[in-house]
């Protein structure tokens, strides 16, 4: 009986070794069969893959790879297991388009941030490249330029009528108002879009300092009707177009440099709180928000044009006899301060009230080592401009000021800030400041001179640029 089941079991085994290759033989023969059968016939589904294995993008399409990493279908026509599926992109909106290219930009920005450092290889052919210290991050801020002049477009509306819209004063001390409006309407070809739907920001061309001269009535010190055209211009554009609506108004922006303009501002609240503000009239404890606001430097052309002395300032080693200079009339509160200190008091010191007729302005600016600026009823003063034109220090006196491109630019590295209560005291603190350290904020001047500068046309870099680029940072919302 054992030697019956022995034998039994050796049989058994035989027997499954055997049937292993006959299963083989007979699977081969099914599945050669079955793909011939497969091959003739017309309606054979296509297989079906459950696992996409890599995706290759590019900016304009999205493709799939085999598990090898070709790409060419055209080598292995029957590769079946390895075919992946084309996974189509979803066509974006004008808006989404818009906001991806803002993210790219800010993007290269940010690794530009990290560098800081900009190499000249890089740059080779670019003289407009900014270097020293009067910049917060060079790297930074060439970057974001650049990657403006790529994307940045602005819509400027077309509604109103002159003289009002798109007009403004193009001379004396409001210049900035119109030669910005005129250059944005009939100057600035890369930034501006007649297509509403490609512009990243909108602009009312609207001139504050021409309501004062064409709507309000002198003497009156009602400032309502300002109010009430600014009301009524964002009614008209928010009821035409959907911009202002989608946003709130926050990518909107207007530019006023008359004292009045941030008054005229509240004719809308969202325009007051939302919105864009350029304003010469850069006064925090006026509300000016610098978080989303604009500091328009104020710059005075007598008949439109820079002084032909200031064109060519004398070279850095060129005698200064006097330490500072100040001429102007007596309104606001630190004025006052100033001429009862030092009016008339020291030759080193040249403070007048008015100048005499026959003392010429920008000679004493010229030579001067530094430059008083000191705040009249308002924050901002056109001598601050002056002062760089004509390569004399500034020295600020001022309260509450937010001074322009503070963005992109370290003031301290080409300006001295003087409290108002240490003014008794100021001869005193400008002797103490050393002569390289002089050297080096005179310097510093020249570097930025262009940044101040108000060409027709405009030039890189040059004022109308630079507050262009104050406002592309706040619709990016980036910080350099």
């Amino acid at each position: 009986m054992e030697n019956c089941y022995r034998y039994s079991v050796f049989a058994f085994t035989w027997l499954c070794v055997l049937a292993i290759p006959m299963v083989f033989f007979i699977s081969a023969h099914f599945n050669s069969f079955m793909m011939s059968f497969s091959a003739s016939s017309p309606e054979s589904p296509e297989p079906k893959i459950e696992l996409q294995r890599l995706i290759v993008s590019t900016p304009d399409q999205i493709r799939a790879v085999s598990s090898s990493g070709s790409t060419d279908d055209h080598q292995h026509p029957n590769r079946l297991r390895n075919i992946t599926v084309i996974r189509e992109t979803k066509k974006l909106s004008r808006e989404q388009v818009l906001e991806q290219g803002l993210a790219r930009a800010r993007a290269s920005i940010h690794s530009a941030t990290n560098a800081r450092i900009i190499t000249t290889a890089t740059f080779k052919n670019d003289n407009d490249v900014p270097v020293g210290d009067v910049y917060r991050n060079p790297s930074a801020f060439y970057q974001s330029y650049v990657e403006m002049e790529r994307r940045f477009k602005v819509y400027v509306y077309t509604e109103g009528e002159l003289p009002i819209v798109h007009d403004g004063p193009c001379k004396e001390i409001y210049t900035i108002e119109g030669r910005f409006i005129h250059e944005m309407e009939h100057g600035a070809k890369r930034f501006r879009t007649n297509d509403p739907q490609r512009a990243h920001v909108y602009f009312m061309p609207f001139s504050v300092a021409w309501m004062v001269r064409y709507i309000y009535t002198p003497l009156s010190f009602n400032i309502t009707p300002l109010k009430q055209f600014v009301s009524d211009y964002v009614k008209v554009v928010s009821t035409k177009y959907p911009f202002w609506n989608r946003t709130h108004g926050a990518d909107h922006f207007m530019l006023a440099c008359h004292d009045w303009g941030p008054h005229a501002s509240q004719g809308n609240s969202l325009l007051y709180n939302n919105s864009i503000r350029i304003l010469c009239n850069a006064n925090t404890s006026e509300g000016f928000n610098p978080q989303k606001d604009v500091s328009l430097p104020e710059i005075n052309l007598n008949g439109g044009y820079l002084s032909p002395k200031l064109i060519h300032p004398p070279p850095p080693n060129a005698s200064r006899p006097y330490l500072s200079f100040f001429a102007g009339g007596i309104h606001g509160p630190i004025r006052p301060y100033l001429l009862q200190h030092w009016k008339g008091r020291d030759n080193d010191m040249q403070v007048f009230e008015y100048l005499p007729q026959n003392k010429d302005y920008y000679s004493y600016t010229l030579q001067s080592k530094f430059c008083l600026c000191p705040s009249g009823y308002e924050v901002a003063s056109p001598r601050l401009v002056e002062a760089i034109h004509s390569e004399c220090v500034p020295v600020i006196l001022s309260e509450h000021y937010v001074l322009p491109f503070s963005d992109v630019l370290r003031w301290e590295a080409f300006s001295v800030h003087v409290e108002t209560t240490e003014i008794p005291r100021l001869k005193e603190i400008l002797l103490a400041i050393p002569q390289e350290k002089y050297r080096k904020l005179q310097e510093g001047v020249r570097v930025v001179r262009k940044h101040f500068m108000l060409n027709q046309p405009s030039k890189r870099f040059d004022m109308f640029h630079m507050i262009l680029h104050s406002i592309w940072l706040r619709r990016i919302n980036a910080r350099l």
